[in-house]
């Protein structure tokens, strides 16, 4: 393990006024997503769609990463982003079982040890968490932190993304107790295991309220929630809070990344990586049509700049 190309790679990716584009969707994911533009999910239409956004003019600029999935990886688009100067990534999990703990530790080494060949110089795990849900923090929390080591054992650096669903009724200070219980057991198994923790970065939820709750916060509220729980449960010397934007609209998830920054007093950077919120903008302007691609990049690279400002903490 060199330690400190691990925390060089981690500090390029959450880079002042940079974050990460996450690419990485599923086969299911982007078949569902092809659905509302009336668009077939063949290996073809998925490997414009990248390549629309990667192609962007000047997205360089705002984006540091780009996380991929196993099939885009493979079809080279990595080359696109490397000569762009933006950094390769790959999703690594390989999704949930049943009881919604996240497979994938089985042969990890041996996928790791490819994808480096395949250009990649971080990588990303997620897990889930339901509030109400099923109890599975114990048993994610510690796949995690065993993909973080192994990761870092092979010279990747680590996205940790322990997730806290939007999913139910609950409301913000219940929020808030769950995602400090999962930032606390994480970061425990996490010291465990060893994990070098000024090479990895950290990919959570913001602080919300349930989409059901007939309380929904202000989105200060939500700023003051997450930072006062980051704070408490987030070690100082981690380079970087890299937030999903889960289900939120690409004007809320800008809209609170901003609060948040304009709040932020530090240590670390109050990054970003989203993906539906940098994309579901452009990807109905695209429609799957060559004709419309330019329309689309346009899209793609004015919620980039949006997002950006925001991570400024800037209108």
């Amino acid at each position: 393990m060199n330690q400190a190309k691990l925390a060089q790679v981690a500090q390029y990716l959450c880079q002042p006024g940079k974050g990460i584009l996450a690419a990485d969707e599923s086969g299911g994911t982007i078949e569902k997503r092809f659905k509302t533009i009336n668009l077939t999910s063949t290996e073809t239409n998925r490997k414009a769609w990248r390549e629309l956004l990667f192609t962007t003019p000047g997205i360089n600029r705002f984006i540091s990463g780009v996380i991929l999935y196993d099939e885009t990886i493979r079809q080279g688009l990595g080359k696109i982003l490397q000569d762009k100067g933006i950094l390769v990534g790959i999703k690594v999990d390989q999704g949930l079982n049943a009881a919604m703990i996240t497979e994938g530790l089985l042969g990890l080494k041996e996928r790791l040890m490819e994808y480096i060949k395949l250009g990649a110089v971080f990588t990303k795990w997620r897990a889930v968490i339901t509030i109400g849900g099923p109890d599975n923090l114990e048993e994610n929390a510690s796949r995690l932190a065993e993909y973080a080591k192994v990761t870092q054992a092979v010279g990747l650096v680590p996205i940790v993304e322990p997730e806290v669903l939007m999913d139910g009724d609950h409301n913000l200070a219940r929020c808030e107790q769950v995602t400090g219980e999962v930032l606390k057991k994480v970061f425990a198994k996490l010291k465990e295991k060893e994990v070098l923790l000024t090479g990895m970065l950290l990919k959570p939820n913001m602080v919300l309220p349930g989409k059901d709750c007939p309380d929904q916060a202000e989105v200060s509220a939500v700023a003051e929630a997450t930072l006062r729980c980051f704070k408490r449960w987030v070690p100082e010397v981690v380079p970087g809070v890299v937030f999903l934007s889960g289900g939120l609209s690409p004007d809320e998830a800008t809209q609170r990344l901003r609060v948040i920054n304009q709040r932020h007093t530090g240590p670390g950077q109050m990054s970003f990586s989203f993906g539906r919120a940098l994309q579901q903008e452009a990807l109905p302007v695209w429609g799957g049509k060559a004709e419309n691609k330019a329309a689309a990049q346009k899209a793609f690279y004015d919620r980039a700049v949006k997002v950006a400002q925001a991570r400024k903490g800037q209108l």
